[in-house]
């Protein structure tokens, strides 16, 4: 019995062995460790909380992405020969217009795998949206939250409604969405149970806007674009993006601080405060001390949003607080010149001139090489900041403006649905697409593709130019 109980032990350790010696093999030649599957990505606050309680960190895309850094040697390049006859094939496509350019870039490297005019500037649309929201991601950092602030007026029985910068900011009819917005009616309360602890029951009251300056139209922004809803004048102090009603585009409000203020009075009433008649503007003393006070969602939230919704009025109150972090004026002129600042200092500001920070100014010019190199930055180690850019790309067929039932569904891009995230960019004569996909070999590539001499449309082209990178 003792000798079979020996041969027992020694075949288990024998056993044992071999299986440490191939499970250390392919560790060795696959990048496999333990480690990997007990590590743990570094907590982040995700979408707001709830107003009524505490931030609570969760895990979010930013750190998962950070864990998938691409290597130089992931899979190999596609094969350029063949890349580059399918493209200039498609790149001939009449619908594209004279004026196109494009290019594809190895994500991790940065080596042109394909380029046609990539350095000429071109009317980017609504991918000019990737560049402010890179800026503020650099600048601002992605967990940055936008506040809206009630403070003690200049005389006893005065308050201030403070506008923040926050076109997001939730009026009486808003439905819940994400990211969680914040909410009106909840500085309403806040601001009514401070002023009831002082014994006050009846206030005057006025609104601030001043931190946004200068017009609240861009310079090459379309007369139409605000009565057609496409965006409202830009002011610190807004509710539902000045939307009348926050679940239809249009009609768009012509004074969104006013309107917000009239709709704080109303709220105040509800909760017991009574406001006088006349809700003016006004200045809130420097050092006032705060009566209420809401958050918006975490920037890296904002910009997902942004980027998946092509969000305009979110995407100019970014732009304008990369100026006021900057030191530069909250206007258009400031946010363009601070953007373009920031992109230059994480290397990426070249080929970048513009004249708004949501892409509908025709002033804007951008070339496919500068939207390429940010997209792959987004996926790097050593902008760990700019992750909300890559995850905030709509997918292909799924979701945002890639998700519209429109895209991606010809019989040459189909096949690539899920496999592509892209942003979208659309004006009268103007289709870009700038985004990533993995190859079939399992290389990260970013790539752009533009035009803005287009006859009609040329968004099925886009996404065919799109779907040979994602199957090359």
């Amino acid at each position: 019995m003792a000798r079979h109980d020996r041969w027992l032990m020694l075949t288990t350790l024998a056993v044992l062995q071999a299986l440490t010696i191939v499970t250390g093999i392919y560790a060795m030649t696959t990048g496999f460790s333990l480690g990997a599957l007990t590590r743990q990505s570094p907590a982040k606050p995700t979408a707001s909380p709830p107003e009524e309680s505490p931030p609570v960190p969760v895990v979010t895309s930013g750190p998962v992405l950070a864990q998938l850094s691409v290597k130089s040697g992931d899979g190999p390049l596609p094969t350029k020969g063949t890349l580059t006859r399918q493209l200039t094939n498609a790149l001939g496509d009449e619908a594209l217009g004279d004026r196109v350019g494009a290019v594809v870039l190895d994500a991790a490297t940065g080596e042109r795998i394909f380029a046609s005019n990539a350095d000429t500037p071109i009317v980017p649309a609504s991918t000019t949206k990737i560049a402010t929201c890179s800026a503020a991601l650099a600048s601002l950092g992605p967990d940055t939250r936008l506040s809206t602030r009630v403070v003690q007026g200049p005389k006893p029985g005065t308050a201030v409604l403070v506008g923040g910068g926050d076109p997001l900011l939730a009026g009486p009819s808003a439905k819940p969405s994400y990211p969680r917005q914040a909410s009106l009616a909840t500085l309403a309360a806040r601001t009514a149970a401070t002023l009831k602890s002082q014994n006050l029951r009846k206030i005057t009251l006025s609104y601030d806007a001043s931190l946004f300056t200068g017009t609240p139209i861009a310079p090459g922004w379309k007369p139409n674009y605000v009565p057609d809803g496409e965006v409202a004048p830009v002011y610190a102090l807004t509710i539902d993006e000045g939307r009348q009603n926050p679940r239809v585009k249009q009609p768009r409000v012509s004074n969104p601080p006013q309107y917000a203020a009239a709709a704080f009075a109303k709220l105040l009433g509800k909760q017991g405060i009574a406001v006088s008649s006349s809700v003016r503007p006004g200045k809130a003393p420097a050092g006032a001390p705060e009566l209420g006070r809401v958050d918006s969602a975490p920037l890296y939230s904002l910009v997902e949003h942004t980027l998946t919704h092509s969000d305009n009025d979110l995407a100019e109150a970014l732009a304008r607080h990369v100026a006021i972090k900057e030191g530069q004026e909250a206007s258009f002129d400031g946010g363009t010149k601070a953007v373009i600042a920031v992109l230059q200092r994480i290397g990426a500001g070249q080929g970048i001139s513009l004249s708004d920070g949501s892409g509908l100014s025709t002033r804007n010019r951008i070339s496919p090489s500068a939207l390429a190199k940010l997209i792959a930055m987004s996926g790097s180690a050593s902008q760990p900041n700019l992750h909300a850019i890559a995850s905030g790309m709509p997918i292909a067929g799924f979701s945002g403006t890639l998700g519209n039932g429109r895209r991606f569904t010809s019989s040459d891009s189909r096949d690539e649905v899920g496999l592509v995230r892209a942003k979208t960019g659309t004006l009268n004569n103007v289709n870009t697409l700038a985004g990533m996909a993995t190859t079939k070999d399992g290389r990260l590539v970013t790539f752009a593709f533009m035009a803005d001499d287009v006859p009609v449309t040329a968004e099925p082209v886009l996404d065919r130019l799109a779907a040979i990178v994602a199957r090359s």
